[in-house]
């Protein structure tokens, strides 16, 4: 009779298929997101243009697109535990497709600012959404997905990026958008029904709404902050650096970003199987010691060649670093999924909006060179709160 209870037990513990219904859909919503993000990054001039902002203004707006993420980042977490992340992430991506027309569209300064704010902070709201979502889909299946989900972000990103120029120039920038806003309804509608629903957690502690006062969330959030810092870095001042510093040609200067994403996007796919296989912990050290190596030899790299093999180590690196402090964030004992992974996004990706700003301003004073080799001092701090990483694996049954 206890062997037959354990057979039954084993069973249910035991992972499901690869591919689900319900993991399709929130790598499509994935897509989706960075699709949208990687086609406007060819729309900014033009959108530049219409307003006629100066660089500085430029500048403001881009800082308003940060706010309104950081803004609305909380707002959508406690949404998800009081509703659930389906119908967040249902709402939030209905609401955020049309944003990408408004930025289009808008005519002025002041409504500009308002369609960027709203523009920004839907793409953070839908990205806890979509996140907190994921954290569901762990549970159901019982295995790692989280770092795919994020390497279809990328391939979305790459995707937008790179037909945005050769849409805009055939169908001009109105075109552009609108196709842009029905591939991605087309996405959302197909992915919608698919959508996995919040299964209740009966064996969790009672969750609560409000932002927490624990420092566990927080800690988290400290560890994703500090592994999306670098990424922001190589990100916004990579391609400078190989100019300035070490004499690339315009064109050489933007493989440091390429070696980087590249890197990161590969591990990325083989992220969860690494994860599942050594557990969270370790993989999250092993990134960390090799973002820390890639760092140290991009920034002390007396050649471009030596500085591109720097970032593409930095690469693999990171690459795990951020779904496994995401998939932690949404773990944790006592807090509903999407309050502790609102806490530990906004803090996330404040590192990617405004430390490159810092960077700048730490660059004029010293170099990108000495930039690049501090940074790993943060990773330090990333491997010494490791520990909590383990909070990523009780979605796998380690």
């Amino acid at each position: 009779m206890n062997d037959i209870s354990q057979s039954i037990d084993s069973a249910a513990a035991a992972p499901t298929p690869l591919v689900t219904k319900e993991r399709a859909a929130v790598a499509m919503l994935f897509f989706l997101n960075g699709l949208v993000i990687g086609a406007w990054a060819p729309k900014i001039p033009f959108f530049s243009e219409a307003l006629g902002l100066s660089e500085l203004m430029l500048g403001v707006m881009i800082f308003a697109f940060g706010v309104g993420s950081l803004v609305l980042m909380p707002i959508a977490g406690m949404q998800i535990a009081r509703h659930g992340s389906r119908r967040v992430v249902e709402v939030t991506t209905l609401l955020f497709i049309p944003t990408v027309v408004l930025v289009t569209l808008v005519d002025n300064v002041w409504t500009g600012a308002v369609a960027i704010f709203l523009f920004g902070g839907l793409t953070g709201a839908m990205d806890v959404a979509m996140n907190a979502n994921a954290v569901e889909v762990e549970r159901k299946m019982r295995r790692s997905i989280m770092s795919s989900c994020h390497a279809f972000w990328s391939l979305g990103g790459l995707c937008g990026a790179a037909t945005g120029g050769f849409v805009i120039a055939a169908l001009g920038v109105i075109g552009h958008v609108f196709l842009l806003a029905a591939v991605c309804l087309v996405l959302f509608l197909i992915a919608r029904p698919m959508i996995l629903p919040d299964a209740p957690h009966p064996s969790d502690e009672p969750v609560k709404a409000n932002l927490p006062m624990t420092p566990l969330p927080w800690l988290i959030g400290l560890i994703a902050l500090f592994c999306m810092i670098p990424e922001g870095t190589v990100l916004d001042w990579s391609a400078l650096y190989l100019r300035n510093e070490l004499n690339a040609s315009t064109e050489m200067s933007g493989f440091a970003f390429a070696a980087f994403s590249f890197t990161m996007a590969v591990c990325r796919f083989a992220g969860d199987f690494v994860r599942d296989r050594f557990g969270a912990v370790n993989t999250l050290r092993f990134c960390g010691v090799a973002a820390i190596l890639g760092l140290v030899i991009a920034g002390q790299a007396d050649s471009v060649t030596v500085a591109l093999v720097g970032f593409a180590i930095t690469g693999i690196g990171i690459s795990n670093m951020v779904p496994i402090a995401f998939s932690a964030g949404g773990n944790i004992p006592g807090l509903a999924p999407g309050v502790g992974l609102s806490v530990v996004t906004t803090m996330g990706y404040s590192g990617i909006l405004f430390a490159p700003s810092l960077v700048g301003l730490v660059a004029e004073y010293t170099s990108l060179s000495t930039v690049y080799t501090a940074i790993p001092s943060l990773l330090i701090v990333v491997l010494a709160l490791s520990k909590l990483a383990r909070h990523a694996d009780r979605v796998t049954g380690h």
